[in-house]
């Protein structure tokens, strides 16, 4: 039986808008890239996401999650199974004597706009991750950071369901925040919520603070272009980007992909690139780098998709 027709006969409690059919998932990623999903579905509060894991489990169909699309790189071939998009949307701030701040917030909230809305609150600690695209939910997956702050510096606490449907609340430590990797490397979790600890501030002086790294950000990185951000990892020793830069790729091109002018970190979509293009470029990129310094590079962005 076809997914759809199982999704119709089932009593899912999702609303038939949040349930789309062969959905572009360029649409959904900010390199613009990837085929169709079979099924792409938006999952707006735990209870949804709870009755979606349901679904899928007792029908044995794939699914995958995605939050905002900031960090991923979507296969030509599209996606079999289910696409959950968490799109949980809560904001509760609760401001205690001693200055310190406690925020609730969804994981499908923007990690950009969530830094506004809290700075119309007066409350600071979120402005050097303002211009970071994704979603709460990908940015604690990934302990997200920029200008000397990460993810871990700011959460207390994550609420997380297992993919049995299972909830729990997990504590910072207890998420074993690293270098952009956290738990959920090991641990098919899925953030539903989570507690930030920040401060007092006012509201001119986040905004500021605010503008002044979104100016630093525009200078020095290729948003003028679709990318996954910083395509590769930073090493232990040395700097990604610099080593790139000196093997004279900024500018290589292979198809619509290009090693950005502007920052060798980043592959860039220059224009209809596929995936296959892209990862043809990761491929001459490690290469080279391998061969001119003896690193082996990782990639910082995740790839889903592909038939079966």
């Amino acid at each position: 039986m076809q997914i759809k027709d199982l999704i119709e006969k089932s009593n899912l409690s999702i609303p038939k808008e949040q349930i789309i059919y062969d959905e572009p998932m360029k649409k959904h990623t900010s390199f613009k890239i990837g085929g169709e999903a079979e099924v792409f579905i938006k999952a707006k509060s735990e209870l949804e996401l709870k009755s979606l894991l349901e679904f899928v489990n007792k029908n044995k169909i794939p699914s995958y999650i995605v939050g905002n699309g900031s960090n991923l790189l979507v296969q030509d071939e599209g996606i079999e199974g289910i696409v959950i998009k968490i799109d949980i949307q809560k904001l509760e701030i609760q401001k205690k004597e001693n200055g310190d701040i406690f925020v609730k917030v969804g994981a499908g909230n923007k990690l950009g706009k969530l830094a506004f809305e809290l700075a119309n609150d007066n409350v600071s600690g979120l402005e050097e991750l303002a211009g970071i695209p994704g979603s709460i939910g990908g940015a604690i997956r990934m302990n997200a950071g920029a200008h000397g702050k990460e993810m871990k510096d700011i959460v207390q606490e994550a609420r997380i369901i297992d993919r049995e449907g299972k909830s729990r609340v997990l504590k910072n430590e207890e998420l074993k925040f690293e270098y952009r990797n956290s738990i959920f490397s090991k641990k098919d979790y899925i953030v539903t919520e989570v507690t930030l600890k920040l401060q007092e501030g006012k509201r001119e002086e986040i905004l500021k603070k605010i503008k002044e790294y979104a100016d630093i950000r525009r200078e020095k990185q290729p948003l003028e272009y679709p990318s996954a951000g910083s395509t590769f990892k930073r090493g232990d020793t040395y700097i990604t980007a610099k080593l790139i830069d000196e093997c004279g790729l900024k500018g290589y091109k292979i198809g619509g992909a290009e090693v950005s002018k502007k920052h060798a970190g980043f592959i860039v979509n220059k224009g209809n690139a596929t995936e296959n293009d892209i990862l043809k470029l990761v491929e001459h990129v490690k290469k080279e780098v391998f061969r001119k310094f003896g690193e082996d590079i990782e990639l910082e962005i995740e790839i889903l998709g592909g038939k079966k």
